[in-house]
C-alpha cells in the first residue's frame, strides 16, 4: 500500500475519536512527508533538530512540526522559530530554556511534560512528584513564553497489554489530577500524548488524544545519521 493509503486508513481511525494524528517522519525523506501532505496529513513529528530544521525549509509552510525526541536545551534554539509542540520537556531547566528562546522570537511556544511511565531505565521523562514541583515552582509561574497544554507519556516496550494499560490510565488519572490542581480554567489543557503504532489502540481507549504513527504509514525507515544539532 501507498503512504497515501495508509495515511487514509489511520486517518480515518484515529481522527473519527476525535484523536489528533501525528505521522511520525523522523528519517523519511521529503518526499515521502510531501506525499503524506499531498494526501492531507499536516501534522508530522521528529526526533532530531537538524533533520527537523532541514525539512521545516524546504516542505510546506503549513505543516504543524512537532519535536517529539528528547531534547537537549542547547538544541532548542535552532527550532524555536517554528516548532507547533514540544512533547518532552523533562526538566525545569530545559522549560527555562524554552521560555527564553520562545522570547527572543517573540512566540509562546506549547509544550507538554513528559512523565514517566514505563517500567524501563532507557526512558527519558519527570516523575509524578516532579511535574507537580515544577507546576508549583516561582520560576514556572514566572514563564510567560511558554504554556503547558498537557502531559506526554511512552508506555513499556512489551506484548503485555495489561501492563500498557495500567501505565497508560494512570497517566490519565494524573492528568485529570493536574487539570483540577493547576489548570481548572485553562481550556488549553486538554492534551495526552500516548501512543504510537504498537499501542495507539490502547492509548486511545485510555484518553489519549494525541497518537504517533511512523512506519506503519511511510513504511521502513531509512536510518541516517545527524550530526552536529541532532537532539541526540
Amino acid at each position: 500500500m501507498s503512504i497515501a493509503d495508509n495515511l487514509k486508513r489511520y486517518k480515518s481511525e484515529v481522527e473519527s475519536e476525535g484523536v489528533k494524528l501525528i505521522a511520525v517522519s523522523k528519517t523519511q525523506t521529503e518526499e515521502a512527508i510531501q506525499e503524506a501532505y499531498d494526501a492531507g496529513q499536516r501534522i508530522f513529528g521528529e526526533n532530531h533538530v537538524q533533520e527537523m530544521v532541514e525539512k521545516e525549509e524546504k516542505l510546506p509552510k503549513d505543516i504543524e512540526w512537532h519535536l517529539i525526541g528528547h531534547l537537549q536545551t542547547n538544541k532548542v534554539k535552532y527550532i524555536a522559530p517554528f516548532v507547533k509542540l514540544i512533547h518532552g520537556v523533562d526538566s525545569l531547566k530545559l522549560l527555562h530554556e524554552i521560555n527564553k528562546q520562545a522570547l527572543k522570537n517573540k512566540r509562546i511556544i506549547d509544550c507538554l511534560l513528559q512523565v514517566y511511565i514505563a517500567d524501563e531505565d532507557t526512558k527519558f521523562g519527570l516523575g509524578y512528584d516532579e511535574v507537580i514541583e515544577i507546576l508549583r515552582s516561582e520560576e514556572f509561574q514566572e514563564m510567560k513564553n511558554v504554556r503547558i497544554i498537557g502531559l506526554m507519556g511512552i508506555a513499556t516496550n512489551t506484548k503485555n497489554e495489561k501492563q500498557i494499560t495500567i501505565e497508560f490510565h494512570e497517566l490519565k488519572v494524573f492528568f485529570d489530577g493536574i487539570k483540577a490542581s493547576f489548570f481548572r480554567k485553562e481550556d488549553s489543557f486538554k492534551e495526552i500524548s500516548t501512543g504510537m503504532s504498537a499501542d495507539y489502540k490502547i492509548a486511545i481507549e485510555e484518553g489519549s488524544t494525541m497518537v504517533r504513527i511512523g512506519s506503519s504509514i511511510f513504511g521502513k525507515r531509512i536510518i541516517k545519521h545527524f550530526k552536529n544539532l541532532s537532539a541526540n
